[in-house]
């Protein structure tokens, strides 16, 4: 009887971590849909941020990424007084050019970009399962999705939020995620309206930032401030390596 209960517990014991193995592998996998570290990615991203009261403003911009090398170019296209600045991002490194000034200045992945509710880390590949551990679990419905609601925690003070729910539907795609801070509070919700499929990966078609702490009363009820990103005509042509660089930053500000 002894004998039977040990084994028992060894099972189950199994089965816990066996759950917790599931849990990073999903982190693997909602990476990998949306990385590219076998070629190269463009688009064209437009980036509408609405202020409560103040109206609505909106940025065109063309994205290039090397997942492979960790580097990323922005180039600013839309609207006209903002027309050639642009974002190199090498590893951990980025830098912000203004062609007015002609000047480089090293920016963050914390960063707003462009004055909006999106991060600069946003833009880059995805790197939940680097950067984060799952401290819990748990299977819910969002919408009409099937879901795992999982609670993370940073392993590193890189990151542009310490403290994240996700919440991963059944086929491995992040469908939405709050940013907390350490002290739990909610700073940030991000909603994913669907994606368009390039190739074996997924790229978002829209992609909502709901700013939890900035907004404004309008007619008796709080709204917040949010950022609408909607991303069109995805790539994954091979890039020259010449985009990588502060050169071609100069070039197209010209």
């Amino acid at each position: 009887m002894k004998r039977f209960f040990i084994i028992i517990v060894l099972i189950l014991s199994g089965c816990v971590f066996g759950y917790a193995q599931d849990f990073k592998a999903m982190l693997v996998t909602a990476d990998a849909l949306v990385n590219f570290p076998d070629s190269d990615f463009s688009a064209e991203y437009t980036i509408a941020r609405e202020v409560p009261k103040q109206g609505l403003t909106s940025t065109s911009c063309v994205i290039f990424r090397r997942d492979v090398e960790k580097k990323y170019v922005i180039i600013v296209t839309e609207p006209k007084i903002n027309k050639g600045q642009g974002y190199l991002k090498i590893g951990d490194t980025i830098w912000f050019y203004d062609p007015e000034s002609r000047r480089f200045n090293t920016s963050s992945s914390r960063e707003r970009f462009q004055n909006s509710n999106a991060r600069n880390a946003d833009f880059t590949e995805s790197t939940l399962a680097r950067d984060y551990d799952v401290v819990k679990g748990e299977k819910v419905m969002l919408g009409k999705y099937d879901c795992w609601l999982l609670h993370l925690k940073a392993n590193n003070d890189e990151v542009a939020y310490p403290v994240m729910k996700i919440w991963i539907s059944d086929d491995g795609l992040v469908r939405k995620a709050e940013d907390y801070s350490l002290s739990n509070q909610l700073l940030r919700t991000t909603a994913v309206y669907g994606y368009q499929k390039v190739g074996t990966k997924y790229v978002p078609t829209k992609v909502l930032f709901l700013d939890n702490l900035a907004g404004a009363m309008v007619e008796g009820k709080f709204v917040h401030e949010k950022t609408q990103v909607t991303i069109t005509k995805p790539s994954l042509k091979k890039l020259p390596d010449s985009v990588f660089s502060k050169t071609f930053l100069e070039s197209t500000s010209r």
